[in-house]
C-alpha cells in the first residue's frame, strides 16, 4: 500500500510555485499519496501543533517550538536576504513618522507563532499592544486607521505604498544587520516518527516539484493565481523571485547557521523556552 502523507502548505505564491508540480501530479510521487491542504500560515502552525500534519510548511518560530518532534526538510524553505516582513504604520500615523512606543497603540501581527511576530517582539519588546489577525486583514485595517502599526508579509510587501501607508522599518534588514545571516521565515518540517526513508521520499518529490517550476516558471502561474490574494502576475512573480532562491532548493550550511541564530536570539529574548533544542535538518 502507498504511504499516505498529510501535507500542508500555505497559499502564498512561493509555496504554490514550489508545489505546483506536486499539486498537479506533474512529477513522480514516488509511491506516496499526498493528502494536501492549503491554509494561511498561522492556520498551518496551529494544525501542526495539533498533530494534523505529517509534513507541513510552517513558520520557523513555530518550528523552533516543535523541534523535539519535527525535523526540517532541506528543500522548500523561505529564507534569504531582503525577504523580511515590513513594519508599516497606518495612514494617520504615517504622517507623524511615529514608531511603536506605548501600550495604547495597536500593532497587527499575522499570527502568534509566525516569524513576523517573533521579529516584532525581538526588536520592539514591551511597546504596543499586539493583535493577531489574518495577514490579508493587516493592510486594510491600517488603511482604515483601526490600528496604528502592522507587520506586513506576503504580496503586501510590494503594494503597501499604493495604499498610502508608512514604512517604519524593514525587520528583515534589521535582522541581517544584527546577525549577518539570511532571515529564516518558514520551512518544511516532517514528523520525526516517520521513517527516514519516507521523509527522504517526500523531500525528493518536493525537490522535483521545485525543479519543475524553476525550469518553467510561467507554467506555475495558473496555480499561483488560484490561491493568491494579489492577482497581478507581475506581483506574483516578484514574490517568487524574492522568496524562491538557492536556500529554497537546499538550506545547506548557511541555512543551518541562520536557524541556529534564530534559536539563540529567540531564547535570549525570552520568546521561546531556554530548553528549546534547536532545529535539525534531515540528514
Amino acid at each position: 500500500m502507498s504511504e499516505r502523507i498529510r501535507l500542508g502548505i500555505s497559499t502564498c505564491p512561493n509555496d504554490t510555485f514550489a508545489f505546483h508540480a506536486l499539486m498537479n501530479r506533474l512529477v513522480d510521487w514516488r509511491g506516496l499519496e499526498f493528502d494536501l491542504r492549503l491554509l494561511d500560515i498561522q492556520q498551518l502552525n496551529d494544525e501542526l501543533f495539533a498533530g494534523k500534519f505529517d509534513v507541513a510548511k510552517c513558520s520557523f518560530h513555530a518550528a523552533l517550538l516543535l523541534s523535539d518532534s519535527m525535523v526540517v526538510l532541506p528543500s522548500g524553505s523561505a529564507l534569504g536576504f531582503g525577504v523580511g516582513p515590513l513594519l508599516l504604520s497606518s495612514k494617520s500615523v504615517a504622517s507623524t513618522g511615529a514608531a511603536p512606543a506605548t501600550a495604547d497603540q495597536i500593532t497587527l501581527c499575522p499570527g502568534q507563532h509566525t516569524t513576523a511576530t517573533l521579529l516584532f517582539r525581538l526588536f520592539y519588546p514591551h511597546t504596543t499592544s499586539i493583535e493577531q489577525v489574518v495577514f490579508s486583514d493587516i493592510m486594510p485595517r491600517l488603511v482604515q486607521n483601526t490600528a496604528d502599526f502592522g507587520v506586513c508579509i506576503h504580496e503586501g510587501r510590494f503594494t503597501w505604498q499604493d495604499q498610502g501607508l508608512g514604512l517604519v522599518e524593514d525587520l528583515g534588514t534589521r535582522w541581517e544587520n544584527e546577525t549577518q545571516c539570511p532571515l529564516p521565515l518558514g520551512g518544511l518540517v516532517g514528523d520525526k516518527t516517520l521513517p527516514d526513508e519516507v521523509l527522504w521520499k517526500v523531500q525528493s518529490v518536493v525537490r522535483d516539484s521545485l525543479d519543475y517550476s524553476l525550469a518553467d516558471p510561467d507554467g506555475a502561474l495558473e496555480t499561483m493565481r488560484h490561491h493568491a490574494q494579489e492577482f497581478d502576475d507581475e506581483v506574483l512573480m516578484q514574490h517568487v523571485h524574492l522568496y524562491v532562491n538557492e536556500w529554497t532548493v537546499d538550506l545547506g550550511d548557511t541555512g543551518a547557521g541562520a536557524l541556529d541564530r534564530l534559536n539563540e536570539k529567540a531564547k535570549l529574548a525570552g520568546i521561546i523556552p531556554p530548553s528549546t533544542a534547536g532545529l535539525q535538518i534531515l540528514p
